[in-house]
């Protein structure tokens, strides 16, 4: 049996829960838990945000464990490794984007907390193709916002070449944002935080902001005309796009990793006139989360989390839903 923590109903506390998982198939392992970080998709999914769950479930998608089994066909995995497992826990394995290695581009993946159940628990099954070494040496207690939000925001920097030259721009300094800070100043580059709480001013240099640029500020956006080569933004709101689109640079692009719920309000002669390009991104590929895992071992970059035991799983959440958190929260088991 596996026991976890459920939500039952849209909204509600979560409540102990265990489950039969059944034999071990051939290309899974069983992971013992540790650590499991709480992202907003997992209040997204336990609220039904984005369409009907089906109850119970199980939340938690940046795992941290031990894997404790492993299937009799299950590939590059050891009993007793330490793993981390994102929103993905498995794959076809079959698919021209599998056979590439852009296996989060796979339209038939599994994810980890829908129709499947997550990591607020004692164990956690995935796929072998899904589950990612974690090198020694690494904080294991932080490390696992860095399977969903870290991977969310590294993506990017790869998949579309960001140069060390490049002047950057970040929307949205929180779960993700900051970890965009740290990656983007060890990457190189000149990274601008937009804020619209000045008081955060100080915290976002130390960071990794070389500037701070508060948006509400009136003529501040127009005062960055044609400054930034790239920026992510990492908010689920609607901001006035065409003016962020006019701080770009000719052949700039803004790229969202926050799910905007709303269509986005964007001229097309804002694109036309500079050759500017939008775009989206989803988490990354395993292989992307082991180069992210290198990258940030190499430059000691680590989310800055708040932890708390597996057992107080619904203070968690509701300190997570406050907007208070500094800036991820972190379920423990240890």
């Amino acid at each position: 049996m596996i026991n976890a923590y459920a939500a039952f109903e849209a909204g509600e506390e979560l409540k102990p829960y265990s489950y039969d998982p059944g034999e071990l198939a051939a290309n899974e392992v069983e992971i013992d838990v540790l650590y499991c970080g709480i992202c907003h998709s997992d209040l997204s999914v336990i609220d039904s945000e984005w369409g009907p769950a089906s109850y119970p479930v199980v939340p938690g998608h940046e795992i941290v464990g031990k894997v404790s089994q492993v299937g009799a066909a299950a590939m590059g995995i050891e009993p007793g490794q330490t793993v981390g497992l994102g929103w993905h826990s498995g794959y076809c394995d079959t698919c021209d984007y599998c056979g590439s290695g852009d296996h989060n581009l796979c339209q038939r993946a599994q994810p980890t907390i829908i129709g499947h159940h997550g990591g607020f628990a004692d164990k956690v099954r995935a796929s072998s193709s899904s589950v990612v070494p974690i090198p020694d040496g690494i904080n294991l207690e932080s490390l696992g916002p860095m399977f969903c939000g870290g991977i969310t925001v590294y993506n990017p920097i790869v998949q579309y070449q960001i140069k060390p030259t490049d002047r950057i721009g970040v929307i949205g300094i929180g779960g993700l944002g900051h970890i965009a800070l740290k990656f983007l100043n060890a990457w190189g580059c000149d990274v601008t935080a937009f804020t619209s709480n000045d008081s955060k001013r100080d915290e976002l240099l130390e960071l990794g902001a070389h500037h701070v640029l508060n948006s509400r500020e009136p003529g501040s956006l127009k005062a960055a005309k044609n400054r930034f080569d790239f920026i992510i933004s990492t908010v689920n709101v609607s901001l006035d796009w065409n003016a962020y689109l006019a701080t770009l640079k000719p052949k700039g692009r803004l790229h969202f990793v926050g799910v905007a719920l709303e269509p986005l309000d964007i001229g097309a002669t804002s694109l036309m006139s500079k050759q500017l390009a939008v775009s989206a991104s989803p988490v990354g590929s395993p292989s992307t989360m082991r180069g992210m895992l290198e990258f940030a071992q190499r430059h000691s970059i680590e989310p800055q989390v708040e932890v708390y035991a597996m057992t107080d799983v619904n203070k968690a959440v509701a300190r997570l839903r406050s907007g208070d958190a500094r800036y991820r929260v972190v379920l423990s088991r240890v």
